[in-house]
């Protein structure tokens, strides 16, 4: 009996070891993830970036102006983020040329007033203040309108990309 005993109980102590040994293998698996993907990313600093209207430049389009929030020197090239401010009037002849970005994430959100976009297969859509999209890769689009006070957050992965014009 002191035998079947011992098989028993030893045969408990090895069961309740398996679920163990299976969530110490999942863990170290984990940690191997996050280290591979540490070692592939640069590592990033501290930065602030506080506002100044002489940080507002010339920058991708004539009828904006960008103000660099200092994030691609930060994250060595990973991120870029910016405040685009556009200038009134709006004028498609100028602003509605078709394009698209090649990025890997592009998220925009409306810090002011008002802009009108049309996304290929998304149809035209209005964003106003508060509003927040994802583009997806390439998405060909154009800016169809826009608020004399329009600001956009815009934040891209990776900090150099190419724009394409299409028209």
């Amino acid at each position: 009996m002191a035998k079947a005993r011992k098989k028993v109980q030893a045969r408990r102590r090895s069961a309740s070891r398996k679920p163990a040994g299976r969530k110490a293998s999942a863990r170290r698996t984990a940690k191997a993830k996050v280290k591979a993907r540490t070692k592939t990313r640069p590592k990033h600093k501290f930065t602030v970036s506080h506002h100044r209207e002489q940080d507002f430049d010339q920058g991708l389009r004539t009828y904006a102006k960008y103000r660099d929030l200092g994030l691609a020197p930060a994250t060595g090239g990973m991120v870029q983020a910016h405040v685009i401010r556009f200038i009134p009037p709006f004028k498609p002849e100028d602003v509605s040329t078709p394009h698209y970005h090649d990025v890997e994430f592009q998220m925009i959100y409306v810090l002011k007033g008002w802009i009108k976009s049309e996304f290929e297969g998304e149809g035209v859509h209005t964003f106003n203040a508060g509003s927040c999209w994802i583009q997806p890769p390439k998405i060909k689009h154009a800016v169809v309108d826009y608020s004399d006070d329009c600001e956009l957050l815009e934040i891209v992965l990776p900090a150099d990309f190419e724009t394409v014009t299409l028209a």
